[in-house]
């Protein structure tokens, strides 16, 4: 229904005599995706929290909830349908009249469970033309989705299976415990995620779609603001256009503060948009507020690119820079990770305490595709770090060698991951968002 009817609007803001009308139709389009958005996803959110706001003030409520059955993919699509409206609204783009090719835009199977979102003026046109086979473009498709697979299947999988351990009981592990499976989560939600992009990306690859990347080696920025540049690309670019960018207009003549108000309401909406619950509003401001030194040294705006030393390897000033906004970053995973404020604060608790230099590894019983899935995911980062200005870590690693050696290399991850896959799979963590 939602996709007939951006369908039907983008034709009406297109087709529209005068700017008034233009605006009128633009307005509803907007205003039905955040309806959709506020209805499925954050209806019964409302409900109790105002419920719980009343009880509080001695204001007895019980209000009731709705059963409502949130469609598939539905932060995905809403976004999709609205940038495509104001695209058309901006006159950058014509509207698709082809309900097929546009239902196709809206609903792409690759992506429509966990991301991308891809741009219309960018995917739409693709859509419009013909493709052919491209045997390169399907080669370097292959080789993509292996890597997401050993993502998803030998890192991810079996770094959620320790990192579940400890959050079903906190209390019971020490400080070290604590810190140790804070950064092998933010390593686990990396991986799962970039897991997933690499293998959607790598599908349109097959159907001859360019698409761009998703994450850009996040865990190499060097402080939030390029973090955000890096990570869930299409969704981070998506707010700074249509969030971002109008509110720092709209906010202008307040000079600096402005630019700190546009930040905050932007991750405000980032954090929101992963789920109703209060820890993702925390998380998202948060994170706006590490934008908040930046802003004020004047370093919002500098690009400043990332040159290694005469070894290959990053700068030491740069390599702490790296370090400090890991330890951010991953402090705000915390928050995204727990179920609600109060196992937030409780894990926040269990780390500062006097077993902070306490680690029993006798608590677990680590597999060997455990392990595995800890060296995997520290020789990733090295790995990633040579790779970084290609759009995955393995698009260009043994290129060079002889052919038996390359496909030897093939199988030989094809086996790992059938040795690592864990007999009990959990889906994508950001199937849930």
């Amino acid at each position: 229904m939602a996709t007939f009817l951006y369908y039907y609007l983008g034709i009406a803001i297109n087709n529209s005599q005068n700017l008034k009308q233009k605006s009128l139709f633009n307005l509803l389009a907007v205003v039905s995706g955040v309806g959709l958005l506020i209805y499925f996803k954050y209806f019964n959110f409302f409900l109790t929290s105002f419920a719980d706001l009343f009880n509080t003030m001695g204001l007895k409520v019980n209000p009731g909830t709705f059963n409502i059955i949130v469609p598939i993919g539905i932060s995905f699509f809403t976004f999709k349908l609205i940038s495509y409206t104001l695209e058309i609204y901006k006159g950058k783009m014509e509207p698709c009249k082809d309900p097929i090719a546009f239902a196709t835009y809206v609903s792409f199977f690759p992506t429509i469970l966990s991301g991308l979102i891809d741009r219309p003026n960018d995917f739409i046109p693709q859509l419009q033309k013909e493709r052919g086979f491209n045997h390169c473009l399907a080669v370097d498709a292959s080789r993509q989705i292996l890597w997401g697979a050993i993502q998803k299947m030998v890192i991810a999988y079996n770094l959620a299976e320790i990192v579940n351990k400890v959050w079903i009981d906190i209390s019971s592990h020490s400080s070290g415990v604590l810190i140790m499976i804070v950064i092998l989560y933010s390593l686990q939600i990396y991986n799962d995620f970039s897991a997933y992009s690499n293998m959607a990306i790598g599908i349109e690859k097959m159907f001859g779609f360019k698409i761009t990347k998703n994450f850009n080696y996040p865990f190499y920025a060097r402080n939030i603001s390029e973090f955000w540049k890096k990570w869930h690309i299409s969704l981070t670019s998506w707010l700074t256009d249509y969030v971002f960018m109008p509110l720092n207009i709209k906010f202008r003549n307040f000079g600096t503060s402005g630019i700190i108000m546009a930040i905050i309401i932007n991750m405000a909406l980032v954090g929101i948009w992963h789920g109703a619950n209060w820890t993702f509003i925390i998380f998202g401001l948060y994170n706006g507020l590490l934008f908040i030194p930046i802003i004020l040294s004047g370093n919002f705006l500098k690009k400043k690119k990332l040159k290694p030393n005469q070894y290959g390897l990053p700068g030491l000033r740069d390599f702490g820079k790296m370090l400090l906004n890991f330890l951010l970053v991953t402090i705000g995973f915390i928050i995204l990770r727990a179920q609600n404020i109060g196992q937030a604060w409780q894990y926040f608790s269990g780390i500062f305490n006097l077993s902070i230099f306490s680690v029993n590894f006798s608590q677990f019983r680590f597999l060997n595709s455990n392990v595995i899935a800890v060296s995997f995911s520290l020789l990733l980062i090295g790995l990633e770090w040579y790779a970084r200005e290609d759009d995955y870590a393995i698009a260009n690693f043994g290129l060079q060698w002889y052919r038996p050696l390359r496909i030897a290399f093939y199988y030989s991850l094809i086996f790992l991951i059938i040795l690592c896959s864990p007999d009990v799979q959990n889906q994508f963590i950001y199937f849930k968002f």
